[in-house]
């Protein structure tokens, strides 16, 4: 899937993600993030939104759906590195309230 990248280190589940988030990309990246989810069961899932250019209400349903199912396993959830127009979204919705947005460039996956 070439708008996703999954990590698995350190009980830390990393969905890396890319190019945009949209109605057409939003099924298939939920799909891969909670099988991982379940599978996994990690202690955290990290949301890396460096390369994402471009991001509607579908994308931050992706992301508020996997927090509802992630909080269910006792997962926390944190968003990373999002644009300033991403975080913005986030922020509109109230999104910042419950989840961990971090700027942490220099960390890489």
């Amino acid at each position: 899937m070439e708008n996703l990248e999954l990590f698995f280190r350190d009980d830390v589940l990393t969905a890396k993600l890319k190019s945009e988030i949209d109605h057409h990309s939003a099924a298939a990246v939920r799909e891969k993030i909670d099988e991982m989810l379940f599978v996994k069961r990690p202690e955290a899932l990290v949301f890396e939104l460096s390369e994402v250019n471009f991001m509607d209400s579908s994308g931050l349903g992706l992301i508020l759906g996997r927090y509802t199912k992630a909080r269910e396993l006792g997962t926390e959830v944190i968003i990373k590195n999002p644009s300033k127009r991403t975080e913005k979204i986030f922020r509109m919705a109230g999104a910042d309230k419950f989840i961990k947005i971090t700027h942490d460039k220099e960390n890489k996956i």
